[in-house]
């Protein structure tokens, strides 16, 4: 039998363990930020919101010309695609939103994040903004999702554009943050206490040069992982199980331009040569000195990449216009 003391002493160990925990979310906790404080923080005369599924979409539909879609990656917002879209909306009109999961959109009703739901997302999406035709580019995350949807949408995309994206299982440990998301009860504190450091911790991972890391950048990222919500979804997001859509990949038409930071420490640059080897219709550029995201950390150089392979691989001239790209 179990004697008393034996028990007692289990208790007392048990309420300590229990009140430490308790006293360091109370001490450390960092509180939800609510979607209207997003909202007059990080919102401008160009943004708007459109109902999708009865979810509440942050987007943005500037200039004009063909359309070029742009998909973040995970924790990002539509932000992420500021200095592009500046260069890109000189001759095309660029639309961007806040994924669900992310940004000021936030979680959906079901709180799912696989591959298809955000596929059948994104087409509700641009169904409502009666795109039918365009250019898609996705970031990690984005570039996954714009797979998914090109292989699905062959008639729609007419070339892709991926920077570093994620798909490929890899022999690479996950980043500290996705491990700590997938341990039982640590999830459920992440979900209670999310520092600024911690925040800035992990752009320095996404970045090669820590240096253009601004302190307004970090309270972007931070403010907006606090949304109402995104805590919990990136929790189920990431422990969904590893999605090996990568039989999908030779089913893309597009003409397709990989553009991978030699120096990304989340998803190795080795995983370019996996996605050119399925692709059919692909090219590839590494940037040096460049980390996980390319089109914040070095915009001009990525950008005028991107440009280049819109101009150099026109479908349809007269859906693009050959004013547009001489």
């Amino acid at each position: 039998m179990i004697s008393t003391k034996f028990i007692n002493t289990f208790l007392k160990i048990f309420v300590l363990f229990f009140g430490a925990i308790l006293t360091l979310i109370l001490v450390a906790r960092t509180p939800n930020v609510s979607v209207e404080t997003l909202k007059g923080q990080y919102t401008d005369s160009n943004s708007q919101f459109i109902s999708v599924d009865g979810l509440e979409v942050h987007y943005k539909d500037e200039g004009s010309g063909f359309p070029i879609v742009l998909l973040h990656g995970t924790s990002a917002s539509l932000h992420t695609w500021d200095a592009w879209t500046e260069e890109l909306i000189k001759n095309y009109r660029v639309i961007r939103m806040d994924l669900p999961a992310f940004g000021i959109t936030g979680p959906n009703a079901t709180n799912q994040y696989d591959l298809e739901t955000y596929n059948r997302f994104l087409e509700a999406f641009l169904n409502q903004l009666e795109v039918d035709n365009f250019v898609l580019a996705g970031n990690s995350l984005g570039g996954s999702i714009g797979l998914h949807y090109a292989s699905d949408h062959q008639e729609q995309v007419q070339q892709l554009i991926l920077l570093d994206p994620a798909g490929f299982p890899s022999e690479k440990e996950r980043p500290l943050i996705f491990r700590l998301a997938e341990i039982p009860f640590i999830n459920q504190l992440l979900k209670q206490i999310t520092p600024r450091s911690f925040v800035k911790d992990n752009l320095k991972e996404v970045y090669f040069d820590a240096s253009k890391i601004s302190e307004a950048l970090i309270d972007r990222y931070h403010q907006m992982i606090l949304r109402e919500g995104s805590r919990t979804a990136f929790i189920e997001r990431a422990n969904l199980e590893g999605q090996d859509d990568t039989d999908r990949l030779s089913l893309v038409q597009a003409p397709t331009l990989i553009i991978w930071g030699e120096d990304d420490l989340w998803i190795p640059v080795g995983n370019a040569a996996k996605f050119m080897k399925k692709l059919a219709n692909s090219s590839l550029v590494v940037m040096k000195e460049t980390g996980h995201v390319p089109m914040e950390e070095r915009p001009m150089e990525s950008v005028a990449h991107a440009l280049k392979f819109i101009k150099q691989n026109t479908i349809k001239d007269s859906l693009i216009g050959a004013d547009k790209i001489n």
